[in-house]
């Protein structure tokens, strides 16, 4: 029960990733600073969005299904109501054009698998600090 009290202080990190190694390598990995929400596609994605306050997004640009990373991306930056949200994308595709495209659709901050967990990390926690 502890840990539940505890993790409501947590900023909360909307994860949208479609692998499910990756997936549970990013929970344990953040499970510590956030309280995390996660989903493999659009649907649930706009359904926790809508749902829950959330502080951070971590965008798999290439998820599968009716709609990729960058779409959702494109989405909420232009809708008010997510808008202010920041968008961390995380891609296997570390061609420049693919961070272009990313920085275009509205991600904030761009990281290429394998990602460095720390720097990851920080990355998120500094937006939530930013945005507070």
């Amino acid at each position: 029960m502890r840990g539940n009290l505890e993790s409501k202080n947590l900023p909360v990190l909307l994860i949208v990733e479609d692998d499910i190694e990756n997936l549970k390598f990013l929970k344990i990995l953040l499970k510590n600073n956030f309280q995390i929400e996660s989903c493999d596609n659009a649907e649930d994605f706009m359904s926790i969005l809508e749902q829950k306050n959330i502080d951070v997004i971590l965008m798999d640009i290439t998820i599968h299904g009716s709609k990729d990373g960058l779409q959702l991306t494109r989405e909420i930056k232009n809708n008010s109501k997510y808008s202010h949200i920041p968008v961390v994308g995380l891609t296997a595709h570390a061609f420049q054009k693919d961070k272009l495209n990313a920085m275009r659709a509205g991600v904030d901050y761009f990281f290429t698998k394998p990602v460095d967990g720390i720097l990851l990390r920080d990355k998120l926690l500094s937006f939530v600090k930013e945005n507070n």
